[in-house]
């Protein structure tokens, strides 16, 4: 009869009672950063050179299935949550662009990669140590989509994630 604490075939686990598996380690915070301004943000990638060369690919090519490929949520979500980009669809030049910003970080557990209205993130970048953003414009008519801009927010202090207050 087999020992109720032999190896298992997946390396790293232990075949036991219940209850008997170890919880990991929390990870240790990164160190604090210095941060000036917490709403500024910082590590900026524009992603204009991509978004440039899918209009000219589309444009030349015309395979626009390829390129106005919205999923339904997306969609859904532009609708309800987007705010106006101020500026034309580049495919079917209707004046309704719509922007979302996507907000991801370890630090807000559940919370992260929410939707958020712009004038929320000012507030968010107080209260967590660093998140990133991602900004989606979307048409809602060709259902043109792509990623335009992404960046830091945050005020440099790492928080515990939440989730994991209280587990030991």
């Amino acid at each position: 009869m087999a020992s109720p604490r032999q190896n298992s075939s997946i390396r790293g686990t232990r075949v036991g009672a219940a209850g008997d598996a170890r919880k990991p380690k929390p990870e240790p915070l990164p160190e604090p950063e210095v941060v000036a301004d917490p709403t500024r943000p910082r590590q900026v990638v524009n992603y204009v050179m991509q978004r440039r060369a899918a209009l000219q690919g589309l444009m030349r090519n015309g395979l626009r299935d390829d390129l106005c490929d919205a999923d339904p949520m997306l969609l859904r979500t532009a609708k309800y949550h987007g705010e106006a980009a101020g500026r034309p669809c580049p495919v079917c030049r209707r004046p309704d662009l719509s922007q979302l910003s996507y907000t991801f970080g370890p630090e807000m557990g559940e919370l992260s990669g929410r939707v958020r209205a712009t004038a929320e993130l000012k507030t968010l970048a107080y209260e967590y140590g660093a998140f990133r953003v991602y900004i989606v414009e979307v048409c809602r008519h060709c259902h043109w989509n792509h990623l335009v801009l992404s960046y830091v927010l945050g005020d440099g202090h790492p928080r515990t994630p939440a989730g994991r207050k209280g587990s030991s």
